[in-house]
């Protein structure tokens, strides 16, 4: 999750994205898409700017106006990509165009989410090269969690689940990593007040220290880091209080404006990108 990020896979937004009907999709208001992708672009800048290789997922997807938030249909292993099947009924369908481009970057397929199975990005989080958490909540079922046992044990990877809770029902977008985000091996961003108790304790286990944001911060996705580096990160600029604690942790803080893409959206810069290669 922490180590220099190298190649990034994103979607810009285009007129999928600028839905009329924005509370279906749980938005928070109408979506401006020159904004939007103004915002976007700024975005991707930033990773240029760092050195990251953006590559784009261009397919129009007229009825994923979620697709932007291209860390969820697939995540990247050392076999190849393992694709999803999503969780959220209007995001079902975003693993075909996915596939495709994943192929296209000759990125082989190593497994396939199938049959009732529900696997969603958000709710993958790399521990350690040799260990991912995967949430259990509305997005991520059980037969999901045993289908990335299948996948993944095989290469030697231990898979921990972690039970989220309720919140606001399985309307609203609650994965894993809306509850934490690493910044450096040691180092985490979380909501205390949702963690679950168990994987509290097993990052103390592992020596990872955890900045605890307010529940306004959380609300303004605090929580969602994206790190470029070991300690080197980009988040929202809305939540000062959270980069002062990650600067004070030794950490290079990047902000980003993000209302239309981010804020409005439930998705902040993890979401908005798919890792491709970490160095």
């Amino acid at each position: 999750m922490v180590t220099s990020l190298k190649r990034v896979l994103v979607k810009r937004p285009d007129a999928g994205f600028a839905v009329e009907d924005y509370e279906k999709w749980h938005y928070t208001g109408p979506l401006d898409l020159g904004e939007a992708q103004r915002e976007h672009d700024a975005f991707t800048g930033i990773m240029r700017e760092e050195g990251i290789e953006v590559i784009y997922h261009p397919e129009h997807q007229p009825n994923h106006a979620d697709s932007i938030f291209t860390y969820d249909p697939a995540i990247i292993t050392d076999e190849g990509a393992i694709v999803f099947q999503m969780g959220k009924r209007l995001r079902r369908g975003e693993d075909i165009p996915m596939e495709r481009r994943l192929k296209e970057l000759e990125i082989p397929i190593h497994y396939r989410i199938h049959g009732e199975a529900t696997v969603e990005g958000g709710d993958t989080l790399w521990l350690d090269e040799d260990t991912i958490a995967i949430g259990q909540g509305f997005r991520t079922n059980r037969e999901g969690l045993l289908q990335m046992r299948e996948a993944l044990e095989p290469s030697g990877i231990k898979v921990v689940p972690v039970d989220l809770p309720y919140f606001y029902g399985p309307d609203a977008c609650l994965h894993l990593m809306s509850l934490i985000s690493y910044a450096d091996h040691d180092l985490a961003v979380i909501y205390s007040p949702l963690f679950p108790v168990p994987f509290w304790k097993l990052l103390r286990e592992r020596d990872v220290d955890m900045i605890d944001v307010s529940k306004d911060d959380f609300n303004k996705m605090g929580t969602n880091v994206l790190a470029l580096g070991p300690r080197k990160v980009m988040m929202l600029d809305c939540t000062p209080d959270v980069q002062k604690k990650l600067e004070d942790a030794g950490c290079e803080v990047i902000t980003y404006k993000g209302v239309e893409i981010s804020l409005k959206t439930e998705g902040g810069p993890t979401c908005l990108t798919r890792p491709i290669l970490r160095g």
